[in-house]
């Protein structure tokens, strides 16, 4: 298992960064993260520009899910059967945000552990096609990247914040006979919006400022899609109407 952990998540991400440190300007750690960043980004940009549509649609489908909810609120399994039809109906998995999720947590933990470890020059680890930087400058915006952060982890909480405040639908009121489903779906909601945010910077303090700059540009990276997909969305809706 460890084998398989540092052969494809920690080597890789070790090499990717002492490379990208040798090619950016000052040979600066920052700026090689936020590289390293766009690239995994540019990388899963076909699941998470497909997250991100689903996440429109479903918002979009807002309406004929209240109607469902309230059409079959004394049967839950025609009710799970109609929402489950609606979202075939409109080709839409809710559950696709989630692999883009499961596919940054090995990258995040394994930036940690680059970081733990240190980025001393390692023949045992280093492949033979990428040569170590003659210096390494850790310091970015006037923080040692390497070391722990409190206002790169508070900026990491906010661009999260700022994420899913962008993504998640609006919260309703609670209605007087609101359901287990209900109950459920606005504690998520909840605690995606305001807990998850404080998770992050607890992470990201905890860990060190260079996971803090990945979170901050990935969340960042997210927000630019969300505003992209919202902006084709109204050219299109407003060239409908022009027909």
């Amino acid at each position: 298992m460890v084998s398989f952990w540092n052969t494809f998540f920690y080597e890789p991400l070790y090499n990717a960064l002492i490379f990208l440190i040798g090619v950016v300007p000052g040979e600066n750690v920052g700026l090689a993260v936020i590289a390293l960043t766009v690239v995994v980004k540019a990388a899963l940009y076909p699941l998470s520009q497909k997250s991100v549509h689903t996440q429109a649609k479903m918002r979009s489908l807002e309406g004929e899910l209240s109607l469902i909810k309230e059409k079959h609120q004394d049967d839950k399994k025609k009710q799970a059967e109609a929402t489950m039809e609606l979202y075939r109906k409109h080709n839409v998995n809710p559950f696709s945000g989630c692999l883009t999720v499961l596919i940054q947590l090995p990258i995040i933990i394994a930036l940690y552990f680059v970081f733990l470890k240190g980025l001393a020059p390692n023949g045992g680890v280093l492949y033979s096609f990428v040569q170590f930087p003659e210096q390494v400058n850790s310091v970015f915006l006037g923080v040692d990247i390497a070391s722990k952060s409190i206002t790169f982890a508070l900026v990491a909480a906010l661009a999260q914040f700022w994420q899913t405040h962008l993504t998640l639908p609006k919260q309703k009121p609670r209605g007087e006979t609101a359901s287990f489903a209900d109950e459920f779906s606005r504690s998520m909601n909840v605690q995606m919006r305001y807990v998850l945010p404080v998770f992050v910077a607890l992470i990201a303090y905890t860990t060190s400022a260079a996971v803090a700059l990945y979170w901050i540009v990935s969340s960042l990276f997210s927000v630019g899609q969300e505003l992209l997909v919202r902006r084709r969305a109204r050219v299109q809706e407003t060239n409908n109407e022009g027909r």
